[in-house]
């Protein structure tokens, strides 16, 4: 199957009103900010969600969620095995996985193997400086052509958090009348709607390492206007968080896109009310696809 035949760059304009889009651990679970303020949904997290979808439509995954999780493979390291155990070329483990899994092909994996040779530590750090060969193993790297950047609100969210607390659970014995202060929690949610936008790109080139092809661009560009479907949670529920707009832009063929990316992108001004325009570039006209 041939590759990707042409450089496509993309933007998702999403909204969110009740739901906390992505919390971070490290701030009592609250909305994801950055230092101005800025409520911010991370790539590993889109890319949970686009994995989650693509699932749901029938194709491969390497990594799957535990909630979302479609074989018996308890991790994956026996998810890996089952597939790249009997393959021993490098090159043929790339090629391998890249065939199986979407994920994989599309936005790439490390793969940690075990060696079993014993070197001396001198030896193991010139190895791994080199090759990421080491005593304890290898590590196989995949880079992917498909790349998505953590999608950032267009206003300041710090005065739109709305906490509460809430019980976390119940006493199992008794009248429940005795709870441990432990058993409170708290909960957040962005009140306002809130407009939030990322942008990606597809790279011709390193898809031809990868076996990214232009049916595979055709799958992602399909689950992009639905990537909050099927996504409810207590922190998510359904229709707090869906996509406005998807904006597509695929430049002529070729291993190299008519602009950057960073030019492109550019071309996209989104207001807080999530209407938006463009600017034009010779050549290059974007296809907008509705959301909800």
């Amino acid at each position: 199957m041939a590759t990707l035949s042409k450089k496509i760059d993309f933007a998702v304009i999403i909204k969110v009103k009740n739901a906390n889009p992505n919390g971070d651990p490290l701030n009592g679970n609250r909305p994801r900010t950055d230092y101005e303020g800025f409520g911010e949904i991370s790539d590993v997290c889109l890319k949970r969600k686009l994995r989650d979808r693509l699932l749901e439509k029938g194709e491969k995954i390497f990594v799957q969620s535990d909630d979302n999780k479609r074989d018996d493979y308890p991790n994956l390291r026996k998810r890996a095995e089952a597939v790249l155990g009997d393959v021993k070329n490098l090159p043929d483990i790339r090629n391998k996985a890249c065939e199986t899994w979407f994920d994989v092909r599309a936005f790439g994996q490390i793969f940690p193997f075990k060696g079993s040779n014993k070197k001396s530590k001198k030896k193991e750090a010139e190895d791994a400086s080199g090759t990421g060969e080491s005593a304890s193993g290898v590590s196989i790297g995949i880079r992917g052509p498909v790349s998505i950047h953590p999608a950032f609100s267009l206003e300041d969210i710090s005065s739109q958090i709305i906490s509460e607390q809430i019980i976390k659970s119940t006493s199992l014995e008794g009248d429940g009348v005795n709870r441990q202060p432990d058993q409170m929690g708290m909960k957040h949610r962005i009140g306002k709607e809130v407009i939030y936008v990322t942008f990606g790109s597809m790279n011709p080139q390193l898809a031809e390492r990868t076996g990214f092809s232009d049916e595979d661009t055709d799958v992602i560009k399909a689950v992009l206007p639905k990537l909050f479907e099927n996504d409810a949670s207590s922190a998510r529920p359904e229709g707090s968080m869906a996509v406005k707009k998807v904006i597509w832009w695929e430049h002529k063929p070729g291993k190299v896109g008519q602009y950057s990316s960073a030019k492109v992108h550019k071309t996209l001004t989104v207001n807080s009310d999530g209407s938006y325009s463009f600017s034009n570039l010779a050549g290059l006209t974007p296809e907008e696809i509705d959301g909800f």
